[in-house]
């Protein structure tokens, strides 16, 4: 197993409540799935959680070095709860097969809010030693290629 990318990402709280406010139904169809927003929903404060699965989304599609878009869209990224609260993805669609395409087969994500700000992290791993990922590359011996 190896780390194939990281993605970190914030979000001002406010920014994704005036979106919903703003352009409600055609934004939240847009950017979340039918199940994140049922549980954002329940929340006494909804904003805060679909900063942090917005932020979530953002984070990943950074693991993967392309953002959101072609490779990657907001639907395609799905942020959930395991029963007792951490936080997992599944990929949909031209997100899966971005991921299968880079060798990704495993995806870490935590999510964290408060008031004004939601941030997450994500890291991409990969079964592959071979797999061409970013950032610096080292030899057998720990030095920098």
């Amino acid at each position: 197993m190896r780390i194939y990318g990281i993605g970190i990402d914030i979000v001002e709280t406010e920014r994704i409540a005036d979106s919903i406010e703003r352009f409600g139904e055609r934004f939240l169809a847009r950017v979340f799935t039918d199940a994140e927003r049922a549980y954002c929903d329940r929340m006494k404060v909804p904003a805060r959680h679909y900063a942090a699965r917005f932020a979530g989304k953002e984070a990943v599609a950074k693991t993967f070095g392309t953002g959101i878009g072609a490779a990657v869209g907001w639907n395609e990224i799905e942020i959930l709860r395991e029963e007792h609260g951490e936080p997992y993805v599944i990929l949909h669609g031209e997100g899966k097969k971005t991921a299968a395409r880079l060798g990704i087969t495993r995806i870490l994500i935590s999510l964290s809010h408060a008031d004004h700000y939601a941030v997450a992290q994500a890291v991409a791993e990969s079964e592959s030693d071979t797999t061409s990922g970013r950032g610096t590359r080292f030899d057998s011996t720990g030095s920098a290629l």
